[in-house]
């Protein structure tokens, strides 16, 4: 293995000498522990790391961050491999292997370079104009050629072998970003007491406090970090979570991270993720994720060895690596005498400092004078060199022009707040003049944005916000605390000029990076009317790909600016979504792969039911016991007969717990409620219950259930099993863009709830064995449709009076984690009167039974007076799907409605599916009259019934029609019937 020539001779701030191997393209190479694959790579003395997106131009390090741009590598190989990576933030392991792409057949000869020749006609927007004609060379031609031509890196071509988690984490206080504003801001608020997450995208604390060499207190800078970190470490109150990049701000306080769990290792170790993304509630957030450095605009900017002046010290200081071996610093802020210093300190030679600025800061021009740099007003016009820098052309304020040797230029534009976070939930950034960026305009709800962040550079002010933010945020949450002391640190300069982007260049002058996006693109985009910043974005491709315009965006609003004589405040930003860096599909998913794509969800009596020999169903996304066969029982139906047979005539448990349940509360719930169902619930009493229906927008029935009003603000939804989450979804549209104005809150809690259906003639004689005895659950204290508040054995429940199989029946309800415990106490409570678990079969029959209408009728074509609930429709009030409900096609009597059917030779067995036709008529599509929805058979009544949708519905009933099933060889005739087969008085169900 080659030494490492660029390694310098001090230590730097790895913190450790241990050395560590990799490859990079087959190549071995030696790092050191605490290298990024780009400090590794620098060490060696490896310029050349990509090609570039379209003209396929040599490409090397630009930044250290996550901005970077041009660095993309694949990573690993096999099923693990991963494109697209930024050698800059990948940590340096053992053994890894990394290869560049985007070149063949190799890097240092990459034939499709040959696209820079073809630069005239592959400028903004070519793929518009282009690959026209002939037309039928489009599918056979150009089509498989641009497709082998695009993209990035290449996928794995294999199953990924890793997993992926997903996780929550609450907290008083999240500080986002771990430089100076950050670390006071968690120390103040974790010193307060405060719940603290401190998330930062890199695998070490200090942000620029590692990159610059500073003296906080008199001490170097990473010093005072680890002397703060570890006093963060030790508080129980505080989180710190490195590795861990905050991509997105939702609302409700809610953010989204991604943890690199295992990135860091050649594979995850056994039972650990190689990623975990995290949902971070916050009650207040202090925002200070620091800055991005500008660059510069020149002819052949993005030549292998032009890196921003910040990165250059970052790899100087923190990784102790030589970017170059002789320098030229451009940069129009006071900031690059901090680059030259650490330059010159490192023995590198810098042989010019060039800053446009009209007035320079004496400072700076003492500087260059003692390190023996020469300064220069003006700018650098042209890169030279192929396949890195050689020199840099300079053209003076006064006209001159002088090369400089060099194969080092550093560059600084200033630097740009990263407010991205600050805009995702609708604040737009405000333009600032005297600091020559974009700063945050209204941010998310409890949110603090400081420091760079807040576009405020100097070291001081951070550290002096931070400890504010941090102490405000802690008491708003009632914690009472001091402000920090704050570190002596020396004094700065933060002048900047105005944003450069008048320049001489000479060359391609690159304004995006990652996708080769000039100068002359952002011109022609202008002259053919792509003004609109979002317009610009998707002409040019300006700001796309998985840097998303870091260091890109702002100078081609400000070219753009310049070009239409408006100033960047007029030309405004374009929008930005999350994630802030890229996110891994797999990371997104979580464990939802393969069979737990959807994951199986099982009910709170689930292991109960296995014991007693249930058998299964899939039932939505969950697995519901279907039936409780029994030695001896001849076959399904036997054991399902049984098990209506007991509910009728006794009592009988069934775990529904699967409906779906929706606490709604607010002091406008009831007319929220008023507004989604057909009927009214703002007159439904404190204590009562009632069957509800709701519509979608076109008037056709979305879902049905019940719901129970527990106080004047409070109701408790339930929904389908299957219409859960649609009708979650359904109310979260109505609240969020519908009625924002409403005062009222949804969470869905079907998780939250173990809920069974105690049915049959002495289901109030075991509840009451179960129910502790204060309360009174007699007829006259809880009639039919009454809910309120009990408890069992002293923990907290709910009892509704609601009958699904049309006997007297209760639905009992504690916390999930109870329910285990709830169904075996219901079962030794029923023993004495011969209590029976009842699946989902039994639960259908007696459905069908009673007529009520289940997911086979509500299947989205249906109106309420299909279903025979025409009475629910209020016409007193307005509700969703109200007027498209009365469209006269869909109030026509003669459409198909419900009713019941009967087979008339009461032996024969109907089949669900089967088409009602005329006796003696011809069985094709157009004497079709409607079909049979449900079937089942009735152990009460002896026989098959049959639920149906038939042409005049109840306005036949009486008539004889057959049933047509072709498809089963069925054809018999059937009496059309009122649908409710059982107990139609309802005598049973309020006994």
């Amino acid at each position: 293995m080659a030494e490492q020539p660029f390694r310098l001779k001090q230590t730097g701030r790895l913190g450790t000498e241990k050395p560590l191997a990799f490859t990079f393209d087959g190549k071995r190479y030696e790092g050191m522990a605490g290298d990024t694959l780009a400090s590794a790579l620098l060490a060696n003395g490896v310029q050349l790391v990509g090609r570039s997106f379209k003209y396929h131009r040599p490409r090397g390090i630009f930044s250290a961050g996550s901005e970077e741009p041009n660095a993309l590598v694949e990573l690993r190989s096999g099923a693990r491999r991963e494109p697209n990576t930024r050698a800059t933030m990948i940590e340096l392991y053992d053994g890894l292997d990394a290869r560049s792409q985007n070149r063949w057949p190799s890097l240092s000869l990459d034939l499709l370079a040959v696209n820079s020749l073809a630069a005239p006609i592959l400028s903004a927007g070519f793929y518009y104009k282009t690959f026209m004609w002939p037309s039928q060379f489009w599918e056979k031609v150009y089509e498989p050629l641009i497709r082998r031509a695009a993209g990035l890196g290449r996928a794995a071509q294999e199953a990924d072998p890793d997993h992926y988690e997903k996780a929550t984490a609450f907290c008083d206080v999240l500080v986002i970003g771990a430089g100076p504003a950050g670390l006071m801001a968690a120390l103040a608020a974790g010193r307060a007491g405060a719940r603290v997450i401190l998330a930062e995208e890199d695998f070490r604390l200090g942000g620029r406090l590692l990159g610059d060499r500073r003296r906080l207190d008199g001490q170097p800078s990473p010093q005072w970090v680890a002397q703060i970190e570890a006093e963060l470490d030790e508080m129980p109150n505080v989180r710190i979570m490195t590795r861990t990049t905050v991509f997105g701000a939702y609302d409700g306080g809610v953010y989204g991270a991604l943890e690199r769990v295992s990135d860091h290792l050649p594979e995850p170790l056994p039972f650990t993720p190689r990623q975990r993304l995290w949902h971070i509630i916050a009650r207040r957030t202090v925002l200070a994720a620091g800055a991005i450095e500008r660059p510069l605009l020149f002819g052949n900017n993005d030549r292998p060895g032009v890196m921003l002046a910040g990165a250059v010290r970052t790899y100087l200081n923190r990784h102790a690596v030589a970017p170059g071996g002789r320098a030229i610093v451009f940069a129009t802020n006071d900031d690059a005498a901090r680059t030259v210093a650490d330059l010159t300190a490192a023995g590198i030679a810098v042989v010019a400092l060039v800053d446009p600025r009209p007035r320079p800061p004496s400072s700076s021009i003492d500087l260059a004078d003692r390190v023996g740099a020469a300064f220069v007003t003006g700018i650098i016009s042209r890169a030279i060199g192929l396949r890195q820098v050689e020199a840099a052309v300079v053209e003076t304020d006064r006209g001159r022009t002088i090369v400089y040797d060099c194969d080092l230029i550093a560059v600084s534009g200033g630097w740009n707040p990263s407010i991205h976070l600050s805009t995702h939930l609708g604040g737009k950034p405000v333009w600032n003049e005297d600091r020559a960026a974009f700063l945050p305009g209204t941010p998310p709800p409890g949110t603090t944005v400081i420091g760079a962040a807040a576009g405020d550079f100097a070291l001081r002010d951070c550290l002096a916000e931070g400890a504010r933010a941090g102490l405000d945020a802690a008491e708003g949450e009632g914690f009472d605390g001091d402000e920090p002391a704050l570190p002596e640190v020396d004094p700065e300069g933060t002048g900047i000029g105005p944003l450069l982007t008048t320049t001489a260049a000479r060359g391609k002058t690159f304004v995006d990076l990652q996708n080769d996006v000039t100068v002359k693109d952002v011109e022609l985009a202008n002259r053919e009317g792509f003004h609109a910043v979002e317009h610009l974005k998707r002409y040019t491709t300006l700001g796309m790909a998985t840097d998303q315009g870091k260091t890109a965006n702002v100078l081609g609003l400000a070219l753009m600016a310049e070009l239409t004589g408006k100033p960047i405040a007029a030309i405004g930003t374009t929008t930005a979504r999350p994630p802030f860096t890229p996110v891994a599909i797999g990371a997104l998913a979580g464990h939802h792969r393969g069979r737990d794509f959807r994951p199986t969800r099982l009910t709170p009596s689930h292991d109960w039911a296995a014991r007693q020999g249930a058998v299964f169903v899939e039932a939505g996304q969950w697995l519901r016991a279907q039936y409780f066969p029994r030695p001896g029982e001849a076959d399904w139906l036997a054991t399902v007969n049984r098990e209506v047979n007991a509910v009728r005539t006794s009592v009988g448990v069934c775990d529904v717990s699967t409906l779906g349940k929706i606490d709604i509360q607010g002091a406008d719930a009831a007319t929220f409620l008023d507004r989604v169902y057909t009927n009214t619930f703002s007159t439904l009493p404190v204590g009562k219950a009632r069957y509800g229906l709701m519509l979608r927008e076109d008037g056709f029935v979305m879902d049905d259930g019940t719901t129970a009003r527990l106080a004047d603000d409070h109701f408790f939804m339930t929904t389908t099993t299957a219409n859960a989450a649609k009708v979650m979804q359904h109310l979260e549209f109505c609240h969020q863009w519908l009625w924002p104005e409403l005062d009222v809150a949804l969470v869905s809690v079907t998780e939250a709830w173990s809920q069974y259906a105690v049915s049959g003639p002495k289901s109030r004689d075991v509840l009451r064995t179960v129910i502790d005895p204060e309360h009174d659950i007699s007829d006259a204290a809880f009639p039919y449709m009454a809910a309120g508040a009990i408890s069992v054995g002293g923990i907290p429940g709910r009892l509704f009076r609601l009958s699904f199989s049309g006997e007297l029946a209760y639905e009992i309800a504690l916390p999930a984690s109870y329910g285990n415990a709830l169904i075996q106490a219901l079962m030794e409570a029923g023993a004495p009167f011969g209590i029976v678990p009842y699946g989902t079969e039994a639960l259908g029959v007696m459905r069908v039974e009673k007529g009520h209408v289940a997911g086979n009728e509500l299947n989205g074509t249906t109106t309420a007076h299909d279903l025979g609930l025409g009475r629910m429709v209020s016409a007193k009030k307005d509700f969703i799907g109200r007027t498209l409900a009365n469209r006269a096609a869909l109030i026509d009597t003669n459409r198909p409605r419900l009713a019941g059917f009967r087979p008339v030779d009461r032996t024969e067995r109907l089949r669900a599916g089967a088409h009602f036709i005329q006796l003696d008529t011809e069985a094709v599509a157009a004497n079709d009259q409607g079909y049979m929805t449900s079937v089942a058979f009735s152990p009460t009544l002896g026989h098959w019934i049959g639920l149906g949708l038939i042409s005049g519905g109840e306005k036949r009933i009486g008539e004889i029609v057959r049933a047509y099933d072709p498809v089963r060889n069925g054809d018999i005739a059937v009496e059309i019937v009122a649908p409710v087969f059982v107990d139609p008085e309802g005598v049973k169900l309020r006994g």
